[in-house]
């Protein structure tokens, strides 16, 4: 029985937390598409790894689709255009992300016509080998949608190497407010089906699960209608929990094996890839379209008209927000993604990227943050926590700085999915320390590691004068050797044509 289940056993089934979900009326209100904003603004970084590179000019005119920025080394992905346009500048906006620092972007001011850069398709898109489909979903800048943003053909031909048995597509959609997932299974459900399907074939896996949450009824049965002539894909409601969407949470659910602490998915023969990114998983094998839009969630009882919107990535939130009718209340906290791990963002004039799972403008009752207060040591932080952890003993030891002992109990583990937190009687902002405590941790890496370097350098330096020095002095050895050998040369010939004069003279003599 593994940590998990004896967890389980001991203080029931029950963690994680039930938050009020806030999906309607969103969730059921039709998705709209966005048209094109006069200008959109695509950051270079907007996935895991190393951020694209620029492969245009500016002024240069591209088509929707065209390539604009292309990967860099193993973890990377493209760059696209969202739209057709000229490119107006390449520098510095505001990236999304709670600093409000500036990040790179390309700016294509659109032409209004919206022309898709023409592409050669497959005559059989399930015909193609495994590789073909990786390299197909790599080209087109497929990253994982679910939030982690980790290229998608990666993945793939990591679930390939590693020989797993299971795909799991994650459709539970955990956080409040967010309904985009659901709302692209009620609409897309085929599409995403066969995204699942050319999964399968590129990964080598036998089954696909896809995990939707039960409170999403329509969803699931949009999803098995989709799925009922393959028997290899299987539809399963799981609990409405979150956060259910982690994926060690719901590989557990869906398939009872633990992953190690230490380990990834693909060690126990699972991949797990998210219901949008199945999606542009098919849009980009069998229609050879690039992610350059995204199905994407505005909520929050600020904004006017809740819904889920086709969004062209790079389009400002001002833009969107403008497009659906602005806002009925003032806005006191704007977030990126759900409320429990979204990201606060400074302003609305910042540009949605491929990770934007949705907006929330909420109001000053949504985002009022009670005073912290003593802890009372009910516990209930730790059968929330969905990874087993001790969030209490944690924050203590973090507070005393000391983060070592964070890390024995289990810091590395916590995914600041943000229970302790929400459950904590007395608003103790545990997932705060955590997030503090691995920003601690990995600036003082950094640190050890620019102290490892300097030492390094050093030593090098110490050993180039060293040798330098060596070899000085064996040039001037030399140099000392061959003046000597030249003066005693110098004398021996002086010597000898001495001794011809002197015989010379003698036979002078005689003579």
């Amino acid at each position: 029985m593994g940590f998990m289940n004896i967890l389980k056993h001991f203080l029931g089934s029950d963690w994680g937390v039930h938050p009020d979900d806030h999906k309607r009326p969103a969730a059921d209100a039709a998705t709209r598409r966005l048209p094109v904003p006069p200008r959109v603004h695509l950051m270079l970084s907007q996935h895991v790894g190393a951020p694209s590179r620029p492969v245009v000019l500016v002024g240069q005119k591209v088509k929707k689709g065209e390539l604009i920025a292309a990967a860099q080394g193993n973890i990377s992905a493209p760059l696209h255009a969202s739209t057709s346009g000229i490119v107006s500048a390449i520098g510095e906006i505001t990236a999304p992300h709670a600093s409000g620092l500036g990040g790179m972007a390309i700016s294509i001011d659109a032409d209004g016509e919206d022309a898709w850069l023409e592409c050669d398709l497959p005559a059989d898109p399930f015909a193609l080998s495994p590789a073909e489909i990786a390299t197909r979903v790599a080209a087109a800048g497929v990253v994982g949608l679910g939030g982690a943003t980790f290229p998608s053909s990666v993945k793939l031909n990591l679930g390939r190497r590693s020989g797993i048995d299971t795909l799991i597509v994650n459709g539970s959609e955990c956080e409040p407010y967010l309904s985009c997932d659901d709302r692209l299974m009620r609409d897309k459900a085929a599409d995403i089906v066969a995204g699942i399907r050319l999964m399968l074939v590129s990964t080598g896996a036998k089954v696909a699960k896809v995990g939707i949450e039960d409170n999403k009824p329509e969803a699931i049965a949009a999803m098995r209608e989709a799925a009922a002539r393959f028997g290899e894909i299987e539809i399963t409601p799981v609990p409405a929990r979150y956060p259910m969407g982690s994926d060690r949470q719901l590989i557990v659910e869906l398939t009872g094996r633990e992953v190690p602490s230490d380990a990834r998915a693909a060690d126990v023969g699972v991949i797990v890839h998210n219901v949008g990114t199945a999606y542009s998983v098919q849009q980009a094998v069998c229609l050879g379209r690039p992610l350059v839009t995204r199905l994407m969630t505005l909520n929050g009882a600020a904004v006017k008209a809740p819904g889920n919107y086709e969004v062209p990535l790079g389009t400002l939130i001002s833009d969107w927000v403008a497009f659906a009718g602005g806002t009925q209340a003032d806005i006191a906290k704007i977030v990126m993604g759900g409320p429990m791990m979204g990201t606060v963002l400074p302003h609305l004039r910042v540009p949605v990227v491929k990770g934007t799972s949705g907006i929330l403008l909420l109001n000053a009752a949504e985002a009022a943050a009670s005073e912290p207060e003593p802890c009372i040591r009910c516990g209930s932080c730790v059968k929330a926590c969905p990874m087993g952890l001790l969030p209490l003993e944690m924050s203590a030891r973090i507070r005393n700085d000391d983060m070592e002992g964070a890390v024995d109990l289990g810091l590395s583990d916590c995914i600041a999915c943000g229970c302790c937190a929400y459950v904590c009687p007395s608003h103790i902002p545990l997932v705060q320390y955590f997030y503090h405590a691995k920003g601690d941790l990995s600036s003082r890496e950094r640190a050890k590691l620019r102290t490892e370097a300097t030492k390094k350098l050093a030593l090098q330096r110490q050993e180039r004068l060293e040798r330098e020095a060596r070899e000085k002095a064996e040039a001037a050895a030399k140099r000392k050797a061959e003046r000597e050998a030249a003066a005693a040369a110098k004398a021996a010939a002086e010597a000898a044509a001495q001794n011809v004069a002197v015989n010379a003279e003698k036979q002078g003599e005689s003579a």
